[in-house]
């Protein structure tokens, strides 16, 4: 069996006298779209800033791709792509225009885009998503992350 794309264990996170996560595990295989939901103050936001690096648990480990989060912090986050409650797309631009404005602001090759903005676009919930997006879409929309190219200016 595969090692999941995330898998924690005993993850602890606290803030003060407030305990925001206690000793929480986590096990999702890859190729899994993973949702948290849970009341206000629940932990979620907390449990996805460790598990891509942004805070240091308390305690308790993860590793996510098979990076551990706590000695590679700086590969965890170019290794994947994430999406809030409302994926960062414009409702003004096309769908072939927001994969361009993504891919450049993750700082991707023009060669990221060009052999997959028709798959990416024909695997969304847009309706006609090569020319406006609609209100389901922009909630679901999402494009992975990747290295950057810090020498790629290109549109």
């Amino acid at each position: 069996m595969a090692e999941p794309a995330i898998a924690a264990r005993g993850l602890v996170k606290r803030f003060g006298e407030i305990v925001a996560l206690d000793r929480v595990d986590l096990s999702v295989e890859a190729g899994t779209v993973l949702g948290l939901l849970g009341p206000n103050g629940g932990g979620k936001t907390t449990a996805v800033r460790i598990l891509t690096t942004v805070l240091e648990p308390d305690g308790g480990q993860a590793r996510v791709l098979g990076l551990d989060i706590i000695r590679d912090p700086e590969e965890v986050p170019s290794s994947i792509g994430l999406s809030g409650q409302y994926a960062a797309v414009d409702e003004n631009l096309t769908g072939r225009e927001n994969l361009r404005l993504i891919r450049q602001l993750t700082h991707q090759p023009c060669s990221a885009l060009a052999g997959r903005a028709d798959e990416l676009l024909e695997e969304g919930t847009a309706v006609d998503a090569s020319r406006r997006f609609t209100f389901p879409a922009r909630e679901k929309a999402t494009f992975p992350g990747s290295q950057p190219d810090p020498g790629d200016t290109h549109a």
